[in-house]
């Protein structure tokens, strides 16, 4: 049907071309592109059905990004490099003529700071260029923002409260390690956490509310307050909606150790010198701790990640429960990632699907809960991502 390229060889990317490959009827032509070639040729070697074009590419670079995608006239990319980069690549779609589909929002390196805004931003161009892009189509932000939709549509005339629950009750074996990019989690983590309202933005320290949430086919867990990015976009779009708060869930081990890294400065994102070399400390760090790519036959237990709404119906009270739980050691038979890669990658795999397909596709620039959920729900569930609803109370 369409020829596609990934942006991106990490543990994310690796899911996203075993899954394309595994559609390999609407995505007739897979090319894999990443600034190291020999990460892109690993992942292809793992790709027995389908043959897998890799690239070398520097996703920073403007004019080596537009070149590439003239040269290769896709369809669409599947943009899972660095949120760094999300603008740089928004800019060569909208160049070249294609559409656009990443899985985090923008953010700048050198503030740790989510928001949407630069994206939006765009709107009118990719307009003009006859082009969409779909932002956010991963997990949390992406699956749990056509949950919210999906309840909009099918369970509530009014929503009136969210709260979107992470859980990763995985185990890897290390004292110490990130299931993503470690600049972008440990940033994520440590920053102040926001939730929204009765119309307005509350700030809170980081990881200073808590709450212990009984998590299906996992158990009780730790679960602390965080901003994420998909509540800047669903306070837009969800109607009646007066709170929405995240969740994620943390073992004290882990917290531990990012709290020591912290107050010793390791998490710092302006350049320090050390023995007359400029470094920035959160990306020695990086170096330092194991590649979450590599986590993949390590990693044993379970995710479960969902949304809690409750809100009106028929003008009686409702509250229901959308969850979907994966295996991580599953996740890795499949696709050789483990289950945070895979939850992120395979959301990715479906909403360009949608797009190729035509049952997602409007111009502009578009968040996930604008687009009618039912189509990615019935995805989700014949792409390995099987989900659960229940009331209660």
């Amino acid at each position: 049907m369409a020829t596609v390229i990934i942006i991106g060889a990490g543990g994310v990317g690796r899911v996203v071309a075993h899954k394309c490959a595994q559609n390999s009827d609407v995505f007739t032509k897979i090319i894999l592109a990443s600034r190291t070639k020999a990460k892109c040729d690993e992942i292809a070697s793992e790709i027995k059905n389908v043959k897998i074009e890799t690239r070398s590419v520097d996703a920073d670079n403007l004019i080596e990004l537009t070149e590439l995608l003239a040269d290769i006239k896709p369809a669409m990319v599947i943009n899972v490099a660095l949120p760094y980069q999300d603008l740089t690549i928004m800019d060569a779609c909208a160049s070249y003529g294609c559409d656009y589909l990443d899985t985090a929002n923008y953010e700048h390196p050198d503030e740790a700071k989510f928001e949407y805004k630069h994206q939006w931003a765009r709107d009118e161009e990719f307009k003009e260029a006859g082009i969409m892009g779909l932002l956010g189509s991963g997990f949390d932000p992406g699956a749990t923002n056509v949950f919210c939709a999906y309840a909009q549509k099918h369970y509530f005339d009014e929503i009136h409260t969210i709260d979107i629950l992470d859980c990763n009750a995985g185990d890897h074996g290390y004292p110490f390690a990130t299931n993503f990019n470690p600049e972008i989690n440990l940033r994520e983590v440590s920053s102040k956490g926001r939730y929204w309202e009765n119309g307005k933005w509350i700030e809170t320290q980081p990881l200073e509310i808590k709450m212990v949430w009984d998590y299906p086919e996992v158990g009780p867990k730790d679960s602390y307050l965080l901003y994420h990015e998909e509540m800047e976009s669903l306070v837009k779009h969800i109607k009646g909606l007066k709170r929405i708060r995240f969740f994620m869930t943390f073992g004290q081990s882990y917290i531990t150790h990012m709290k020591c890294l912290e107050n010793v400065g390791m998490l710092g994102i302006d350049p320090v010198m050390h023995n007359g070399v400029e470094i920035v400390p959160i990306q020695f760090l990086k170096t330092l701790l194991p590649d979450p790519a590599s986590l993949g036959p390590r990693t044993k237990g379970k995710t479960n990640i969902g949304i809690v709404a409750e809100g009106l119906k028929d003008g009686k009270k409702k509250k229901i429960y959308i969850y979907q739980v994966k295996d991580h050691e599953e996740c890795y038979k499949e696709v050789k990632s483990q289950g945070v890669s895979y939850t992120t990658g395979v959301p990715a795999v479906i909403g360009a699907k949608l797009m190729l397909e035509g049952k997602w596709q409007a111009k502009g620039v578009w968040n996930m809960e604008q687009m009618d959920p039912d189509p990615f729900m019935e995805e989700m569930n014949k792409q390995g991502l099987p989900w659960k609803v229940i009331e209660l109370e």
